[in-house]
């Protein structure tokens, strides 16, 4: 998503020639492109999926509604394992319209783990509870903190239900040195995702995830806190932003590549 104006395939090319080894992918560009074809492109290429986004929207009320969102999830959990992926990142979904029930609609992220976890772990397949920055909580996701991830992760064995720590959501929690050194106890870190916060920022908010190195967020720090926890896997950088978008997408990915590169080690 750093670089939607590319097509999977000039993704691809741009990777490979940068010496970048996995990709995050999306399930709608992957659908647009086609599931097998984007499997064996990817696969050619040498490149490994290090995730896919993603499943969740756990949250609502009516049987119906709950019962399509885990029909969706288990169509994702499918789609991750042809695209060779072991992780599936959830956006858990926010409150249902009219509601204020903010632990019914946790409990009802718990009921669906409890369903989805042993159909992924099947397909060897983890899910990723994704806390997301509360300003979301309201319309997107009610799991705020890293903490409450953990709490419904726990719930369920590691190799079934993990977290994702992602820096633009969690960068200002005062608790979070502690939550991160707990989920790599339990090795539950599943994916670590980077971007910045930068203000102001943009109506509408969702696209306002900054470049790295352009806002407030310590990615040494983050680093560091990650790797102590044990966490060896690959790092993503997901960036929403019009501006970047507008681009050339093979530039936006080159300087992707050297901002990760300054801020994470420099």
């Amino acid at each position: 998503m750093t670089v939607k104006q590319l097509s999977l395939p000039e993704l691809v090319k741009g990777l490979t020639e940068l010496g970048v080894p996995g990709v995050g992918l999306w399930r709608e560009p992957v659908a647009s492109y086609g599931l097998t074809a984007a499997a064996e492109l990817v696969r050619d290429a040498g490149l490994t999926v290090t995730s896919l986004c993603r499943g969740g929207f756990f949250t609502a009320e009516h049987p119906a509604e709950r019962a399509a969102a885990l029909d969706d999830n288990r169509a994702a959990v499918d789609e991750a394992a042809t695209l060779g992926t072991d992780t599936l990142v959830l956006v858990s979904g926010g409150l249902p319209a009219g509601s204020r029930d903010l632990h019914g609609a946790r409990e009802r992220i718990a009921d669906a783990l409890a369903e989805l976890g042993p159909y992924a772990a099947e397909r060897g397949v983890r899910l990723a509870i994704e806390p997301l920055h509360p300003m979301y909580a309201a319309d997107r996701c009610v799991v705020s903190t890293l903490d409450q991830a953990l709490d419904l992760a726990e719930r369920f064995p590691a190799e079934q239900v993990g977290v994702v720590v992602d820096t633009y959501h969690l960068w200002w929690d005062d608790r979070l040195a502690a939550g991160i050194a707990r989920a790599g106890a339990s090795g539950r870190i599943h994916c670590y995702q980077l971007a910045d916060w930068t203000t102001p920022l943009p109506a509408g908010v969702l696209n306002g995830r900054g470049q790295l190195g352009d806002g407030s967020v310590d990615f040494r720090w983050f680093e560091q806190a990650v790797r102590a926890a044990g966490y060896t896997g690959p790092v993503e950088v997901e960036l929403f932003n019009e501006g970047l978008w507008a681009r050339e997408g093979r530039g936006v990915l080159a300087e992707t590549v050297a901002r990760y590169r300054a801020v994470s080690r420099g």
